[in-house]
């Protein structure tokens, strides 16, 4: 993938990752989101079809970003979630395919009767 960013910036207040590629793309995306999706095997499992539902994210924080060569950064959530890797190429993804991953996690959420809220449903 050629695609890199240009400009990476935390938006605290809104709880935004705002990332901006050399080929022109500008994706604004939710912590909840980065964090329900994150790479990591403790969310997306070790293979298709093992990825766990997250719970109870909707007012999850950012405390750090950490770059990892240059290829990547590390997020680290106030909820204690620190493991996998968002590499660029995967960050563009989920800006690229917001919409829908978007919808996919809340038809998750709806079929197991879980919750975006915090203590509703949530699962450690």
């Amino acid at each position: 993938m050629s695609e890199q960013p240009t400009e990476i910036k935390l938006h605290q207040q809104s709880r935004m990752l705002e990332i901006a590629y050399n080929d022109g793309a500008n994706y604004q995306l939710p912590y909840e989101y980065l964090r329900v999706y994150s790479p990591s095997a403790d969310v997306s499992g070790h293979g298709p079809g093992q990825e766990v539902l997250q719970v109870g994210k909707k007012v999850v924080g950012v405390s750090e970003i950490i770059p990892v060569g240059s290829y990547a950064v590390q997020i680290n959530f106030d909820d204690g979630h620190d493991t996998g890797l968002y590499t660029w190429e995967y960050l563009y993804k989920l800006g690229k395919n917001r919409a829908a991953l978007w919808q996919d996690y809340l038809d998750r959420l709806a079929a197991a009767g879980a919750s975006r809220e915090s203590g509703k449903g949530e699962k450690k």
